[in-house]
Parts: structure tokens; C-alpha cells; sequence
């Protein structure tokens, strides 16, 4: 027998949380409760505004039809595969299933490259004691594009020359033009560059960033251009890593298929948190310590909201939000 609930929740953000020059005041989404044969499975279906291609209010009865297929016997993954046009649908979705029929490990890669920012002293204190990953780095990750390019480069600077041991992914979200991108460079010692890891989306469009790597010799990876419609994945000069957010991409199926083309490319690939709930960030840890063992994730967002949501973080005091306290708004 098969039984299936749909949860709403909300959960307050950090005062200041701004994406795509909106803020965010609260993390709203879908959690979805899988029950089959005594076993139990969630997934979580959280578009993000500014970024997903569906709002909430189109994912739910998305999730609902869904939902009732799988009731009547079909195969949820395939159902969700189905959802090209809705990737927090299609991953929430997959996510459940995977969890539900146990093909989810549970071993889960807790160690994510850290987001860079607050008190310098602190930082820096942190970012010491910080374990290698799999390669024997250790990664951490800036966030640049949102003020000057100049100030960019003196700040990843004054990282790498602090911690020599320090790699940085940084993210720059299509922000600078050439003439930004070069300044940022011409602030970064040419000894410094290879700790650089790689810069997500340097320039607004892929052949800028293609002529920043040639010109400067810092690494870059693809990350927006890996949603976009015929993006094939294959090495190219200066490409180190393709980003996948599968929120933001789809089905565990369709994840699974990029981070293989990447690997047999010779890339890295790295999975990413696109602000989910303490649940969502559990499961993509264990996605990543099962798909990508070596690699770092990218999931240092939960301090960015309030209050956790039906399973812990590790170490975090975050609230936690449990079941019975969430809104069921369909059952079936």
C-alpha cells in the first residue's frame, strides 16, 4: 500500500539575505512524505525565486499530479524525469523515491567548502582549522561581482597570501564585463592564480569567460550554462569544473547523467545547495558523498535562515522545525 503527503512550509531567512537584487525573507517550499511497505521517504521541492524557472504555486499541483500516478502504481523517478520544465519538482520528487526505496546511502559529505565572509579574525580562524577534502585541499569559497572588481581581487589576495594552503572557488554569477574581469585579475598575483580552484561564470557570456581564462590563466566553471538548453558538457582550455544545483537542474536521474559526462570529461563537478532546508542540504551531502567523493560540496547556506527542518545539520544550534508542526495541505 502506498500513501503519500504533501507539507508547506516556511522558514524566516537572516535579515539581509538579498538574491538578484530581491530580498528573501523566508525559505518557502514543498516537502513531500513517501510511505510504501513501512518504509518512509522525503524530498523536498524549494524553487528559488530569482532563479528557478517555477514558481511554488506551479510546482504544487505539478507535485500533486505526480503524487496521484504514483498512487495508482506508477514509477515515480519516471514520473519525475517527465518534469523537464520543472527541476525543484523533478528533483524533490526523485529524491523521495530514492530515499523510499533505499537507493540513497546514507553516508553523507558534511564537509563543504565554506562561504567566506563576517569577522576577518574569525574567518581566518575557521578557515585554518579547515579539513582537506578528498584531493587534500582545502576549499572555501567568495562570493565576487557584488562590488567593485578592484576590491574582489584584493580581497582573494589577501586570503591566499594569509592561508597558503587555502584553494578558493569563487562565484561571480555573470557579473563583471571583460574590462571588470581583467581588473579583478591584474590584482591577483600570477603565483596566486593556480589556488584559485576556478571562478563560476566570470563574464555574461560563455566565449568572455572562455578569452578571461586564456588571458589570464585562472581556472573557470560553468554553472548558470549548465541549465541551459543544449548545453553539452566536454573539456575546453581553462574549464575546471561544471556546478550542479539540482534544484535548479532536475531529477537525480539527470544529475547523475551530468556529473557522469563530466567525470569522463576529465572535470570536476560540484554539487550545490540552492538555499535549501537542513532536510534538502542532508540529502545533497549524501548525493555528493556518493556521487562526487572526492569533491567538496557547495551547501554552507543554513545560517543564512532561522531554524532547521525535520533533520539536523550537524553542529548546527539552529531551532528544529519538526513534523507535527508542519502544514499538510494534501494527503493521498
Amino acid at each position: 500500500m502506498r500513501r503519500a503527503t504533501v507539507y508547506r512550509y516556511s522558514l524566516p531567512m537572516e535579515a539581509g539575505v538579498v538574491l538578484r537584487n530581491q530580498r528573501l525573507k523566508s525559505r518557502d517550499g514543498l516537502l513531500v512524505q513517501l510511505w510504501q511497505d513501512d518504509k518512509i521517504g522525503w524530498g523536498e521541492i524549494a524553487p528559488l525565486p530569482g532563479f528557478s524557472q517555477e514558481s511554488l504555486e506551479q510546482a504544487l499541483p505539478a507535485t500533486q499530479h505526480a503524487l496521484a500516478q504514483w498512487l495508482q502504481g506508477a514509477s515515480l523517478s519516471a514520473v519525475a524525469s517527465a518534469f523537464v520544465a520543472q527541476p525543484s519538482v523533478a528533483f524533490g520528487l526523485s529524491m523521495a523515491d530514492a530515499e523510499l526505496r533505499e537507493q540513497l546511502p546514507p553516508a553523507a559529505n558534511t564537509r563543504s567548502a565554506p562561504l567566506c565572509h563576517g569577522d576577518p579574525d574569525e574567518l581566518y580562524a575557521r578557515l585554518d582549522a579547515l579539513p582537506a577534502d578528498g584531493q587534500g585541499k582545502k576549499v572555501a569559497k567568495v562570493k565576487v561581482g557584488l562590488y567593485e572588481a578592484v576590491g574582489d581581487g584584493l580581497n582573494v589576495t589577501m586570503l591566499l597570501e594569509a592561508l597558503p594552503d587555502l584553494h578558493l572557488r569563487l562565484d561571480a554569477n555573470r557579473s563583471w564585463t571583460p574590462a571588470k574581469a581583467a581588473g579583478f585579475a591584474r590584482f591577483v598575483a600570477p603565483e596566486l592564480r593556480s589556488r584559485i580552484a576556478f571562478i563560476e561564470e566570470p563574464c555574461s557570456t560563455r566565449e568572455q569567460s572562455r578569452e578571461f581564462t586564456r588571458e589570464t590563466g585562472i581556472a573557470i566553471a560553468w554553472d548558470e550554462s549548465v541549465r541551459e538548453r543544449g548545453f553539452d558538457v566536454r573539456a575546453e582550455p581553462g574549464l575546471a569544473a561544471i556546478i550542479i544545483k539540482p534544484t535548479l537542474t532536475g531529477s537525480l536521474t539527470r544529475c547523475r547523467e551530468l556529473i557522469g559526462q563530466a567525470h569522463r570529461a576529465g572535470l570536476q563537478a560540484v554539487i550545490s545547495s540552492s538555499i535549501e532546508s537542513s532536510l534538502g542540504l542532508n540529502q545533497l551531502a549524501r548525493m555528493a558523498a556518493w556521487l562526487t567523493p572526492d569533491t567538496a560540496p557547495g551547501l554552507d547556506t543554513l545560517d543564512l535562515m532561522q531554524a532547521q527542518l525535520i533533520r539536523r545539520w550537524p553542529d548546527s544550534p539552529l531551532p528544529l522545525i519538526s513534523e507535527d508542526q508542519l502544514e499538510s495541505i494534501w494527503q493521498g
